[in-house]
């Protein structure tokens, strides 16, 4: 059967109570497929909560489960939203009337839906299941690959062989759901943010075009769902955050203006306070004044994070502009293989032989590569881990001296043999060459090296849609404005630097000091762009990083990191600037080699940059 939707007024009692006198509670449990067990269970037993929320999926998730699915139908989904989360509180969530929104349906939401409703027959609870379908456009490809349809950042041609290929979908379908009277929502890819934006459109009715609240719920939802990187973790001041085994995963209290409280279960360890949230409103954004989402363009220039109570933040002033015209696609196809092994390497000199025996494997086996008419390999990276490797030319001599380090080794070929003998050849180190040489943990695997493919389709190209029973609720995407403009709020045009030498204000009286004296930040991937946030610890101190952690500062501090450039925008509500540095990554997460290749210890080497600060503005070193 088709239909519209049904319009957001058809709330019950209960959503038109709780529209006119509270806030609508949701509980963030999931901030990637693996994260905790605690998670769902401690918010549903907080008593705190309306909602629970998951976000599973990246896309290296959506390539592992395509990959899943063609070797076993039924499977395609993370099955640990079934197995162990709804498996642990589905009684519980039935009997409070929690209602649950998850994207665990990756790549066959379909399956997933079908697990939960045999989990819930077997735990004898009665559940309305609605599943979102539409984000897979495979189907789509030999038409897109016949109009030449190009990669969105770097022009590419689109790959013969690809895996997986879905569209970004908005909040308008899990909305429609919930408006249907779905006590669960199965959705496959969507953007982070709409399992809570849908939600909040449901509850308080706001409309399409509602543009800042609809703004306000995609940032209660862009804090939430990363899981406890709101409630302190990965926070700069990392001592400072109580009780990490028993720390509680966030809440936000939503209000029908798009405003919101985080907050967390009462007893639990963690933090939340305005530099927690803040570090977290700048993860893996790149124009603070535009952020762009199928449902909304977004402003949070001038948002601002204040202290309501103990482990109670008050975030308010995003703004909204109507979306584009497109999704945006995440496709993945396979490109080669890939193989990383890893030695320890003790006692003097642990470096230095270190480095050699990565060397001496490569080539040894280009050497062998040689004689069995194989070509060389499509990339290669040794790193030596404990060495600050990764800071490049800012690895402290301390750390060279170190008598113990981890060889990683890693390289990538067109062909699997090849790396079946690379990953051979590892474990002879251990009798060949350097002293000390330990750690082998068995012969490493060779995987297919998997990479990402972005592009932008038209929204008129795709059909999301709502499946409830045997009814099908078409669910058409608005067609946005013709391309979103640069947020009329910015308070500065954007900086975009390149490596430049040299540190402002040499002799002055200022105290030279690292970054982490003044602020606080926090990096995060898309791609193989990696974006910075870096946050003032006080008023007084903006100027500060205005002046000095300027976009060619950055881009020279990270020139053995970045090979592209890096731009720099202001977030003046609260005290930040966020820095985006393209051809940052190795590639991106699927492609990469790097030890690191979601780019998290960016924000950790970028705090190590000396600034000149005048004395009278620092506080005392924290420590003992």
């Amino acid at each position: 059967m088709h239909q519209h939707a049904k319009p957001a007024e058809q709330m019950d009692n209960r959503q038109r109570a709780r529209r006119a006198h509270g806030p609508v509670r949701i509980g963030g449990a999931s901030g990637f497929w693996g994260d905790s067990a605690v998670a769902a269970p401690q918010l549903v037993a907080s008593g705190a909560i309306d909602y629970l929320v998951f976000d599973y999926l990246a896309e290296l998730t959506m390539s592992i489960l395509a990959g899943a699915r063609l070797k076993k139908p039924e499977a395609g989904f993370a099955t640990d939203f079934v197995d162990v989360a709804m498996k642990s509180v589905l009684r519980e969530v039935a009997g409070r009337g929690i209602r649950v929104v998850s994207n665990a349906g990756g790549v066959n939401p379909h399956g997933c839906a079908r697990a939960l409703a045999e989990l819930a027959a077997a735990q004898g609870v009665e559940l309305r299941i609605a599943v979102v379908e539409g984000d897979d456009v495979m189907a789509l490809l030999p038409q897109l690959r016949a109009q030449g349809v190009r990669e969105m950042h770097g022009g590419a041609a689109l790959p013969q062989k690809v895996l997986s290929a879905n569209a970004y979908l908005g909040a308008a379908p899990i909305r429609a759901a919930l408006d249907a009277g779905a006590q669960v929502v199965i959705t496959g890819r969507c953007v982070d943010s709409a399992v809570t934006l849908g939600v909040l459109m449901h509850e308080f009715g706001w409309a399409d075009d509602d543009y800042d609240r609809l703004a306000g719920g995609s940032l209660a939802g862009h804090i939430i769902e990363c899981g406890c990187q709101a409630t302190g973790g990965l926070h700069t001041d990392w001592d400072t955050v109580p009780d990490w085994p028993g720390i509680g995963y966030p809440i936000v209290e939503c209000e029908a203006d798009g405003s919101f409280v985080v907050t967390k279960p009462a007893g639990t360890g963690g933090k939340v306070s305005p530099m927690v949230v803040a570090e977290q409103m700048l993860y893996e954004i790149g124009d603070p004044g535009a952020y762009l989402l199928p449902d909304v363009s977004c402003d949070f220039t001038s948002v601002t994070i204040g202290v309501l109570g103990d482990d109670r933040v008050q975030v308010r002033g995003a703004r909204g502009r109507a979306p584009g015209p497109d999704f945006k696609v995440s496709a993945t196809y396979a490109e080669g293989f890939r193989c990383s092994g890893q030695l320890t390497i003790v006692g003097f000199d642990a470096v230095a032989k270190a480095r050699r025996t990565g060397e001496a494997i490569l080539a040894r086996t280009r050497s062998m590569f040689a004689r069995l008419g194989l070509p060389d390999y499509g990339a290669t990276l040794v790193e030596v881990l404990g060495a600050e490797s990764c800071y490049g030319p800012h690895a402290r001599d301390g750390a060279l001296a170190t008598r113990e380090a981890v060889l990683r080794v890693s390289a990538t070929h067109p062909v699997r043999e090849a790396l079946e003998l690379f990953a051979r050849e590892i474990a002879p180190a251990g009798t060949s060459w350097a002293p000390g040489t330990t750690g082998a943990a068995g012969r490493p695997s060779v995987s297919p090296s998997i990479r990402q493919f972005a592009f932008l389709l038209d929204k008129a190209r795709v059909a999301p849609a709502v499946v409830m029973g045997g009814q099908r609720i078409e669910v058409p995407a608005r067609p946005g404005a013709a391309a979103p403009g640069a947020a009329a709020s910015h308070a500065r045009a954007p900086q975009t630097g390149t490596p430049a030498a040299g540190s402002p204000h040499p002799g002055d009286e200022r105290i030279e000091v690292p970054l982490i004296r003044i602020a606080c930040a926090r990096s995060g991937d898309k791609g193989d762009t990696s974006n910075i946030g870096v946050i003032a610890r006080r008023a007084e101190l903006l100027p500060v990083l205005r002046e000095q952690v300027t976009a060619e500062r950055v881009a020279a501090f990270l020139a053995h990191l970045v090979q592209g450039p890096v731009t720099r925008y202001e977030v003046p509500g609260i005290l930040a600037l966020n820095f985006v540095c393209e051809r940052a990554l190795g590639g991106g997460g699927m492609a990469s080699l790097r030890n690191d290749p979601l780019g998290k210890g960016m924000a950790q080497m970028l705090l190590s940059m000396p600034v000149r600060v005048p004395p009278g503005l620092l506080e005392p070193e924290r420590g003992p």
